[in-house]
C-alpha cells in the first residue's frame, strides 16, 4: 500500500480515462497530461493505462510500505525521498517505508507519479480514474492508502527518457469545431492573433480564458461535447472543457483542441500566456 500523509493541493488517481459511457453522462475523466503519463509508465515498462497519482500545483507526502520502483514525470515540483533529492523521468527504487516528499512547484502544473504494475484501486466502468460519484471520492485525502504490487527487483531497459517539455510551450493547436462558420471575421482576427491568458476559473473540469473576444447572439441546441472542445459564451468567453468536463453544452463549439494540445493546456496555471493555431 501507498499511504498518503499529505494530500497536497489535489491529489488523484488517474489512468487514460473511462471510455463507452458518455451516453449516460459519464465524462471520460483520466490524466489531464496523458503525454507525461506515458513516459512515466514507460520508463516501468507499464502497460500505458496503469493508473497513477495525478499532482496538481503543490505534491503530497507519501510512504510506501512494500519495495517497489517509480518514475516521476509532468511538473517539476521539487521532491525527495528520505529527504534526499531525486528527478523527473527516471527509474527510482524505493523501500518499505520510504518517504516521498514534494516541495515547491518549479514549472509546470500538474505531476505524475507512476509505481511499477501500476496502482490497483478498483475498477469501476473499466477505469480506476477517480470521479466523483462514480467513484467515492473526487481525490485521495489524509490517511488514504493506494494499494499496488511488490516488487523486489527491476532491471529497466530503459533508465531514463529524452523528456520534450509540452509544459514550456504556449501555443494551443486547434482544429475547427461544429460551430466553426458562426465565427465573424472580428472573431476569427482576435482568436488566431492575440496572445491569451488562463483564468482564476481553471480546473479538471475545464478551462476559462481571461479575454474576451466579440459578443455573439447564437443559439443552438444542447450538444455533445469532448475533452478540448471549445465553447463560446455570449459574451464572448471562451471555455475549453477539460477531462471531467460535461458530456454536453449548450454554447457554440468553435474550436476543438488536439490531444498534444490537452495535456500542453493542462501544465497551465492562473496567468500563463496561450496562443491559438488553427490545424
Amino acid at each position: 500500500m501507498l499511504k498518503v500523509l499529505k494530500p497536497g493541493l489535489y491529489l488523484t488517481i488517474q489512468d487514460l480515462g473511462r471510455y463507452g459511457h458518455r451516453d449516460i453522462g459519464v465524462p471520460i475523466a483520466g490524466a489531464m497530461d496523458v503525454e507525461s503519463v506515458k513516459k512515466a509508465n514507460l520508463l516501468l515498462e507499464n502497460d500505458e493505462n496503469d493508473a497513477v497519482l495525478e499532482i496538481t500545483m503543490t505534491g503530497p507526502t507519501l510512504q510506501f510500505d512494500t519495495d517497489t520502483y517509480i518514475s516521476l514525470s509532468g511538473a517539476h515540483i521539487a521532491a525527495t525521498l528520505n529527504n534526499e533529492p531525486i528527478d523527473n523521468y527516471t527509474v527510482i527504487q524505493v523501500h518499505k517505508g520510504d518517504i516521498l516528499s514534494y516541495g515547491r512547484l518549479e514549472k509546470g502544473f500538474r505531476g505524475y507519479l507512476a509505481v511499477k504494475g501500476g496502482f490497483q484501486s478498483e475498477k469501476l466502468l473499466n477505469s480506476r480514474s477517480q470521479f466523483y460519484p462514480v467513484t467515492k471520492s473526487a481525490r485521495l485525502k489524509d490517511g488514504d492508502e493506494v494499494p499496488y504490487e511488490e516488487t523486489k527487483s527491476y532491471e529497466p531497459k530503459i533508465s531514463e527518457v529524452k523528456i520534450e517539455e509540452h509544459f514550456e510551450n504556449s501555443t494551443l493547436k486547434v482544429y475547427k469545431g461544429p460551430e466553426f462558420s458562426l465565427l465573424s471575421d472580428e472573431q476569427l482576427t482576435a482568436i488566431f492573433t492575440k496572445t491569451y491568458h488562463v483564468s482564476k476559473e481553471n480546473n479538471r473540469m475545464a478551462y476559462q480564458i481571461s479575454e474576451l473576444i466579440a459578443e455573439h447572439s447564437h443559439t443552438m441546441l444542447t450538444s455533445g461535447t469532448l475533452p478540448g472542445t471549445i465553447q463560446l459564451t455570449p459574451a464572448g468567453r471562451m471555455i475549453i472543457l477539460m477531462k471531467d468536463g460535461q458530456t454536453t453544452g449548450g454554447y457554440p463549439r468553435i474550436l476543438q483542441l488536439s490531444e498534444a494540445s490537452i495535456s500542453i493546456l493542462a501544465q497551465k496555471k492562473y496567468g500563463d500566456e496561450l496562443r491559438f493555431k488553427l490545424i
